[in-house]
Order: C-alpha cells, then structure tokens, then sequence
C-alpha cells in the first residue's frame, strides 16, 4: 500500500501529462488494494486471531508481547487509512523519503511477531531486542543507499 502511495508521490514530479496518466492510475491501485484486499485482511486476521486468542486457557508472557505488536499493526492500518485519504484529497504531508520509512514498519513489527511466536520463551530478551534494533538499523541503512544510489544515478542520466 505504501509503495503505491511513495510512486504517487513520486509522480507528483513529473511532467503534468505524465504525472496525470500515472496518478490516475496509482488512485485506481489505491483504493482496490486498500478496499479488496487490506481492509478484508485485517478484518479476517482479526477474527482468526480473536478465537486463536480465546483457545489459550493463560496467557504465556510471549503471547501477551505478541498481541501488542499486533496492536501496533493495527494502529499501522489506521494510519494507512488516514494516508490513503489524504491522497484522495490531494495533500501530500509526507515527501516519497518519509513515505520508504513508513514502508518498513510492517516489515520491523513482523519480524518481531514471528520471533515472539517461533521462540517463544526459548530465547533471551536482550538478544531479541538487540537483533530487532540490528534490523531497524540495517533497513534504515539500506534506505539511504537506495536514495543515495538513486540520486546519484540521476546526476549522471543529466550529464
């Protein structure tokens, strides 16, 4: 979803025939992805993860720590819908960088839901945050040598 919003962006940098053609189309990508298939999934994860929740007689500390990540990935879905709807008006409060960042707080907050699932209590704390803080620090990185190499790729396409 917010790949699609980051080329909408993106588009905004275009020559207006262009910029018109692509974001008609980012619009149309939009909303199918948000209204066929986000929403519909949240919807149903919740649901399966409300009875999955209901089948644990005691909650275990790691399932505790879990469902506040999944909290957090709902709080992410609610943002998207408040970024989706800016984009339906037109206002862009967040520049394409901004927007690549956003991107990967799924993928952050996954990660650490699978951890949680898979190892459960067999693993220490700290190393679970130091591995999770070594991710955000990785991923960061890697954005700004996507945007470093990107920028630079275009200074030479201009010479």
């Amino acid at each position: 979803m917010v790949r699609l919003l980051i080329y909408d962006r993106e588009a905004c940098d275009k020559v207006a025939i262009e910029r018109s053609i692509l974001q008609k189309q980012f619009t149309i990508m939009i909303g199918r992805l948000y209204w066929a298939i986000t929403l519909p999934s949240a919807v149903i994860t919740l649901v399966m993860g409300v009875s999955l929740v209901w089948s644990y007689p005691t909650w275990p500390m790691w399932l505790k720590i879990k469902l506040c990540f999944v909290g957090l990935l709902y709080g992410y879905q609610v943002s998207l819908h408040y970024l989706v709807k800016q984009h339906k008006s037109g206002i862009y409060k967040l520049s394409s960088q901004q927007l690549r960042l956003w991107n990967e707080v799924p993928t952050i907050l996954l990660v650490a839901v699978v951890m949680l699932v898979v190892v459960k209590s067999n693993m220490s704390w700290v190393y679970g945050l130091v591995g999770l803080i070594a991710l955000i620090l990785v991923i960061s990185f890697a954005i700004r040598l996507y945007r470093y190499l990107r920028n630079d790729y275009r200074s030479d396409k201009s010479l």
